[in-house]
């Protein structure tokens, strides 16, 4: 089967290969999956770069298991382990997985679930880790309340897209921040307010709010958090990765300030689970959540959409396919 490897770190262009390996062969708790459609995440060209450089090691330790990247998966059931119960062969589904980029992967079947009928198959591959990331960070982190004013920062990425979404259907009054070319897009999805950020500094404002969460880190901490009303709290999530350390300062002057001042959210990272995966599932069939396509791509062209997603600027989600097609539905 066809899959992106990868040997070293390094520029996509470099490092990243389509080339013929093993289909695999899967356990008696894990499914093979025919995979139609992969989402790539923010976070897979910093892997692949290897940067911040103090995680190399950690990075390292990963591609030695694994030297296909991607988690985010959906596609076509084509084969279950003896001890698989509740998937069959035929069944159309998504979720996480090792080696994503590829056109066949092995998955324990507690990290799938049917695709909502409702989506298509880039759509679905489209949710994953933004979607967790989202749901995780208004929900558990931020608390969010029927009624209460979210702002969302990076409001037409990954993140941003579905947490939109996510807090309106927890009842939010919901304010995107965006550039110019976004304000559309931001406010069809359902955000009551929209900040063009080339125009409106938020943290210089009178508007309160009860909760941000900021995808994008390019104000400080306190600045941020002026922003928020007595109560509020902000979840910090995004910041720019580069160099050293780059990108790791700001996680940990959060997690300092989240034990000095009521207001500061700690750092988090997403974790996916069965539960949430359901809870995702659930959004999209009752058409509260629809993922945002940017562009797709073949993955014979994977190594420019990495380096699509790396310049920092897509419209929602950027998906890999395992057929002859391209669009560029909301890029060029």
């Amino acid at each position: 089967m066809k899959a992106i490897v990868q040997d070293k770190f390094g520029s996509a262009v470099d490092v990243l290969e389509l080339r013929e390996i093993d289909k695999p062969v899967v356990k008696d708790d894990e499914v093979l999956v025919r995979v139609h459609a992969a989402g790539i995440n923010i976070g897979d060209p910093h892997m692949i770069r290897g940067v911040p450089y103090i995680l190399r090691p950690v990075f390292a330790l990963a591609r030695a298991k694994n030297r296909v990247p991607g988690t985010d998966i959906a596609g076509t059931v084509e084969a279950v382990g003896r001890s698989v119960t509740l998937l069959e062969p035929g069944d159309e589904v998504f979720g996480w997985c090792k080696s994503a980029f590829a056109e066949h992967v092995s998955a324990s079947e507690d990290t799938l679930a049917l695709k909502p009928t409702n989506l298509t198959f880039e759509q679905a591959a489209a949710v994953g880790v933004s979607a967790f990331t989202a749901l995780q960070g208004l929900r558990d982190q931020g608390k969010v309340q029927s009624g209460q004013k979210v702002l969302i920062t990076g409001a037409s990425g990954g993140v941003g897209t579905f947490a939109i979404q996510i807090a309106k259907s927890l009842g939010a009054e919901v304010t995107g921040v965006c550039s110019t070319r976004n304000v559309d897009m931001v406010r069809s999805l359902g955000a009551d307010h929209v900040i063009d950020y080339t125009q409106e500094d938020f943290t210089r404002s009178e508007r309160r709010y009860d909760l941000i969460l900021d995808n994008v880190g390019n104000h400080s901490l306190s600045d941020a958090r002026a922003a928020l009303t007595p109560g509020g709290a902000l979840v910090p999530n995004g910041v720019p990765v580069s160099g050293w350390v780059g990108g790791l300062g700001r996680p940990l002057a959060a997690f300092v300030s989240s034990l000095l001042v009521r207001q500061q959210g700690r750092p988090f990272l997403s974790v996916p689970n069965k539960e949430d995966l359901a809870t995702l599932a659930d959004l999209a069939d009752a058409g509260k959540v629809t993922p945002v396509i940017d562009r797709t791509y073949p993955l014979s062209d994977a190594v420019e959409a990495f380096l699509h997603v790396g310049e920092g600027h897509a419209q929602g989600k950027t998906i890999i396919t395992m057929v002859r097609t391209r669009t560029h539905e909301q890029g060029d």
